[in-house]
């Protein structure tokens, strides 16, 4: 598909994802979670600025949203950077390998590629990570009438970082690079934790204020 992603309606893109074209995919898919995610956070900072009764929070939820922004962002644009990657990894296994150049030549471009692919997810879940961090004080300072967004968000932040992880996962498994993948292991499986803990900390934060 030429258009890129985040300029499709909510109809084209399910309608793309569901087809039989191998773009957009799970990874692609995740960083809409992400997405909708910072979304759903965003709104309940925009109804908690300039209202009286939150005046004396509206810098901190200022600056939380300056961030949301920031990675509202960053996660669309993983919405079309997934589809690029693993464009360029089927590409790759789609070279010629008659001879031994070819397929020493193919057997690099694939390995380059599946390290961009998972450099992808990775971003993703960074991302998810910090995002997780700015949720449960949303949920303490922010318009309590809108307090179960922030639920959403955080089961919606949670959901994106973990699918996020599984796609680094499957790249990682077939790169052969030992100490790119014990690097990046390292770390994914940091902000993994980072981002399970803050999101059921906020979830638990808004089920608290809910059901008292």
């Amino acid at each position: 598909m030429s258009q890129e992603m985040p300029d499709l309606t909510i109809d084209e893109y399910m309608a793309a994802l569901a087809g039989d074209a191998p773009a957009p995919g799970g990874g692609s898919a995740a960083a809409v979670a992400g997405a909708l995610a910072a979304a759903s956070a965003r709104m309940v900072g925009s109804f908690t600025i300039g209202k009286k009764k939150y005046a004396d929070v509206e810098d901190a939820i200022r600056a939380h949203l300056e961030a949301i922004d920031r990675l509202s962002e960053e996660m669309l644009a993983l919405v079309q950077e997934d589809v690029v990657a693993f464009g360029a990894v089927g590409d790759a296994y789609g070279m010629p390998r008659k001879s031994d150049e070819q397929k020493q030549a193919r057997s690099e471009a694939i390995q380059a590629a599946l390290r961009q692919a998972a450099e992808v997810p990775l971003k993703l879940v960074a991302a998810c990570a910090e995002l997780s961090g700015h949720l449960k004080p949303l949920a303490q300072k922010g318009n309590q009438n809108l307090v179960s967004d922030v639920g959403v968000a955080a089961k919606l932040c949670q959901a994106a970082c973990e699918c996020g992880w599984l796609n680094v996962e499957v790249n990682l498994a077939l790169i052969d690079d030992e100490a790119f993948v014990t690097a990046k292991r390292a770390r994914l499986q940091s902000m993994l934790r980072d981002c399970q803990r803050a999101s059921d900390d906020a979830w638990w934060t808004v089920c608290a204020k809910i059901t008292g």
